[in-house]
């Protein structure tokens, strides 16, 4: 499973998403909006992504750990649009043979992720805002 989603991310079914009778360990990791960044306080996060772009890289990350760590079910989820505190923004699953692999798998997950997935990040604070990641475009190249 490679989606992007305006829902809150639930673990419970990307747990049930990779399970299976022949893994023997499942690895999780679900990034959270933190309340505190560079020394302000975080009011809220809103996230912007192309989804189906965003999808093919997600995609592409989950055949990586295949080749990386073995047999894999995979789950990799990003959430879109303005998210509180406390809320989850990623969802990463991998349920495999054995737990080395399974918990190397998710750590690479969630590097590529932040590397490759072309997702905007704009934190929203007390005092204003600013885009953490290169800020997304519009075709006239102002910010959007």
């Amino acid at each position: 499973m490679y989606r992007v989603v305006r829902e809150a991310i639930e673990p419970a079914e990307l747990v049930r998403i990779v399970s299976a009778g022949d893994m023997g360990a499942i690895a999780t990791f679900f990034g959270t909006v933190r309340i505190r960044n560079a020394g302000k306080e975080v009011v809220a996060v809103e996230y912007h992504a192309y989804p189906a772009m965003a999808e093919r890289m997600l995609e592409e990350i989950g055949r990586e750990m295949e080749r990386g760590f073995g047999p894999l079910r995979v789950a990799l989820v990003h959430r879109i649009g303005r998210l509180e505190v406390g809320e989850i923004s990623v969802g990463i699953a991998a349920a495999a043979p054995h737990r080395r692999q399974a918990l190397d798998a998710v750590a690479h997950a969630i590097e590529r992720l932040k590397q490759r997935v072309p997702v905007w990040k704009r934190e929203f604070y007390a005092d204003g805002s600013a885009w953490l990641e290169p800020a997304p475009t519009s075709p006239s190249g102002e910010h959007g």
